[in-house]
């Protein structure tokens, strides 16, 4: 009976999961299904680009991602130290482990159990901290593309621009909306 119950449960956080996938899904295929019956009724128009096209043609990305991969190599410097830190010292415990007292091998052995869960620590920080250096470094050019898609929108009187990118938007009429990518390009540069 008890795993039934358990069998249910995880079934219906599944599907519930897939429900809510499923709606923002049929909701996104709404909005994109009205975008056109808006525009063509109010002759609104619309403008699209590709975030990740912009963001490789800017200038300042190439100085992030020298930064990023500089600190991406201390740590990867420093870990690959404190690893073979620890390597040394596991072999000069199995080499000696024979002849140390009890308490002498319990000691080591503790030893070596701390070293390994500081060496464990240290590589789920550097992977949080190279984290946050990235959002912190792609923050200002995040930013200057939204500005730039903000004034490109309002000189060209577009009601609203899409990002294409990850198939967000899989197909837009060229007739009813306006590919700003070159703008916003040439507008970073």
């Amino acid at each position: 009976m008890r795993g039934q119950a358990d069998r249910k449960c995880l079934s219906s956080h599944f599907f519930s999961n897939t429900k809510t996938r499923t709606m923002k899904k049929l909701y996104l295929l709404f909005l994109l299904a009205l975008i056109p019956v808006l525009a063509s009724a109010q002759n609104l128009k619309f403008g699209y680009f590709s975030y990740s096209q912009v963001l490789q043609s800017m200038p300042d990305k190439a100085i992030a991602d020298k930064n990023l991969a500089d600190l991406r190599a201390k740590y990867d410097a420093e870990t690959k130290r404190v690893e073979n830190e620890f390597n040394a010292k596991y072999e000069q415990f199995l080499e000696g482990q024979r002849d140390f007292a009890p308490t002498i091998l319990q000691k080591r052995q503790a030893e070596l159990q701390e070293l390994m869960k500081k060496n464990i620590a240290f590589k789920a920080e550097a992977q949080r901290l190279l984290k946050q250096a990235e959002k912190d470094a792609y923050a200002p050019l995040r930013q200057k593309i939204l500005s730039a898609v903000q004034r490109i929108g309002k000189e060209r009187q577009l009601a609203f621009v899409i990002n294409t990118d990850r198939d967000a938007c899989p197909y837009t009429d060229p007739g009813l909306g306006e590919d700003i990518t070159l703008l916003i390009k040439d507008a970073l540069k």
